[in-house]
């Protein structure tokens, strides 16, 4: 016997193939989707891991100063020595990467690292004399690298050369910046009598 087969039939079969066609469709589309997502999801992990590590950076490490002093020339101060330390809880900093930013009354300058004195820089130098003069400076070669909180350097910076010396009773301002970018601010405040000095503390 032959069973009937009815318009509505067909039409059912066509509707079903229909459908089949478009879930293979969607879930094709959804496989698709989901694996940007994914991709994306790593990635913004990936920078927020960054991001976050940066931050702990910037926080975390500081360069203490441990004391200030400027050399006098004529009654004024025209170089400035600051004795350094990382704070407890810092990474390895390294002086060679950091810079320097100075600013007076008069002028305000971002200084790198160079192993000699000149107008758009700061050197580093051990604390073997702790009234360091600018000649010692000039023989100070080499990288230089905090790695431990009792490693103490002297990081100078050559006011002549910036053409900026400072006379009694002025003030300047020093941010120490690292490599990650953590910034210490040390105001610096020449006595207001200098004359019979050869340094002072600042």
């Amino acid at each position: 016997m032959f069973a009937d087969i009815t318009e509505n039939d067909g039409d059912r079969g066509q509707v079903g193939i229909g459908t089949l066609i478009i879930f293979i469709a969607m879930v094709l589309v959804a496989a698709v989707a989901a694996g940007v997502l994914i991709n994306t999801a790593g990635l913004l992990e990936s920078t927020a891991s960054d991001t976050g590590q940066d931050s702990q950076s910037q926080v975390s490490n500081q360069i203490t100063v441990v004391s200030a002093s400027g050399s006098v020339d004529s009654g004024s101060v025209d170089y400035l020595n600051f004795t350094v330390m990382k704070s407890a809880g810092s990474d390895d900093i390294d002086l060679e990467d950091a810079t320097v930013e100075y600013t007076s009354e008069d002028i305000s300058e971002t200084l790198t690292f160079a192993n000699t004195f000149g107008s758009d820089n700061f050197v580093v130098a051990p604390t073997s004399d702790p009234d360091t003069p600018s000649s010692y400076y000039a023989a100070t070669s080499g990288q230089i690298v905090l790695s431990n909180t009792s490693d103490r350097v002297v990081v100078g910076v050559n006011l002549d050369a910036l053409g900026d010396p400072l006379d009694e009773g002025e003030e300047a301002t020093v941010r120490l910046v690292d490599q990650s970018g953590a910034t210490t601010v040390y105001g610096v405040n020449v006595p207001d009598t200098i004359s019979n000095e050869d340094y002072v503390a600042v």
